[in-house]
């Protein structure tokens, strides 16, 4: 019987660090016996840390790729003193990339740079230089690429952020670029930003605004922006406000600039939703569809009480027909509700008190024409 089978039958024997010198390796690529080390690791003495890494050390390679022996490494950067961590990142070179594009080893190029000294870092980083686009494309290497943004010196990255200029709407548009485009907009430098990241997003905000993945781009400008790109957002949307709101990803956009465009921005959404007369209103077809009721209900929600007056107004003529779909359903019960509550507050004001099944909406309706 090998150590490590009498380690995971034997329940009254209990084992310590210093009991699987010799068996480290095989420890650590077993779900068991690496889950024991780790746990080790985190109260183990000194003495006995440095008789695993005795063993761990000279297997580091081939444990960073293991499916077990990936977390052990992941612990000794974690928990291991500053020269473990330095020999566990002086094995890594020479290997960043095709530990980065590996399921279990880009998990330890992440550890490493939440830990290791800058200097190193920059050295781990370098080895992607030429790499970038591949590593961001993969389905582990995208991770690598947002950890070195989230942790590496910004003014370091700049051949980093330098392969995405002239891709960033490709890169926008990709389930992981999308990701590492968020990325940068929150940690590289306003010079980084603006040298070819930011005017490509701003120019094609429209087609951003309709992808599947280029939205929540087009949604974090719009969010953690500057006012004068998030102002440029709202007016490339400009007359389109109704279209893209029937839009199953561009009506998430249109949310987003009623909460951080403004006033400005709020306006200019209401108006092209009320048109320029009553009869021509987008109202009732908003209402409707699956995707413009949302963001009918969250202009009902962010508006002004003037603003919402007016809406309410227009909406009641629809309710009736409302009712007959699917989607409109949800509004007409906000609405309703909505009403009742305006209606009270008016009928308060005036010193009426609504009697319990009393019809008071054609009160808060007088109001408004009087």
């Amino acid at each position: 019987l090998s150590l490590l089978e009498e380690f995971k039958t034997n329940k009254t024997r209990r084992f310590e660090l210093s009991d699987i010198v010799g068996h480290v390796v095989s420890f650590s690529m077993d779900q068991h016996g690496s889950r024991f080390i780790q746990q080790r690791l985190e109260t183990a003495p000194e003495s006995e840390t440095a008789l695993v890494f005795a063993e761990v050390q000279p297997r580091a390679l081939t444990l960073m790729t293991d499916v077990f022996g990936n977390y052990v490494i992941q612990k000794f950067f974690e928990h291991g003193s500053t020269s473990q961590r330095q020999q566990l990142a002086s094995q890594l070179q020479g290997h960043v990339l095709a530990l980065s594009l590996q399921m279990y080893g880009c998990r330890v190029i992440q550890k490493a740079l939440e830990v290791i000294s800058e200097q190193q870092q920059l050295e781990l980083v370098r080895e992607l230089d030429g790499h970038i686009m591949r590593c961001v494309r993969d389905q582990n290497g995208n991770h690598v690429i947002q950890k070195c943004i989230e942790r590496v010196r910004p003014e370091a990255l700049d051949f980093v952020v330098g392969a995405f200029y002239g891709n960033v709407v490709q890169l926008s548009s990709h389930p992981y670029g999308c990701r590492v485009i968020q990325r940068v907009l929150e940690h590289c430098t306003t010079v980084q930003k603006d040298s070819g990241i930011m005017a490509e997003i701003l120019r094609h905000t429209c087609r951003l605004a309709q992808d599947q993945y280029g939205n929540y781009v087009v949604q974090h400008v719009l969010e953690h922006g500057k006012w004068d790109e998030k102002m440029e957002i709202v007016a490339k949307l400009a007359g389109q406000i109704v279209e893209m709101s029937q839009h199953k990803f561009a009506s998430n956009v249109v949310e987003r600039c009623l909460q951080h465009g403004g006033q400005q921005g709020r306006q200019m959404i209401i108006n092209e939703m009320l048109g320029q007369t009553e009869e021509a209103d987008s109202l009732q077809a908003m209402m409707k569809d699956q995707y413009a009721n949302y963001v009918v209900q969250k202009v009902l929600e962010v508006c002004s009480e003037e603003e919402q007056t007016l809406l309410l107004t227009r909406m009641r003529n629809h309710l009736s027909t409302l009712k007959k779909f699917t989607y409109g359903k949800h509004i007409v019960a906000r609405v309703e509700k909505m009403v009742a509550q305006t209606t009270k507050q008016v009928a308060t004001q005036r010193g009426h008190t609504l009697i319990d099944g009393e019809e008071g909406s054609d009160l808060l309706y007088e109001d408004v024409s009087t």
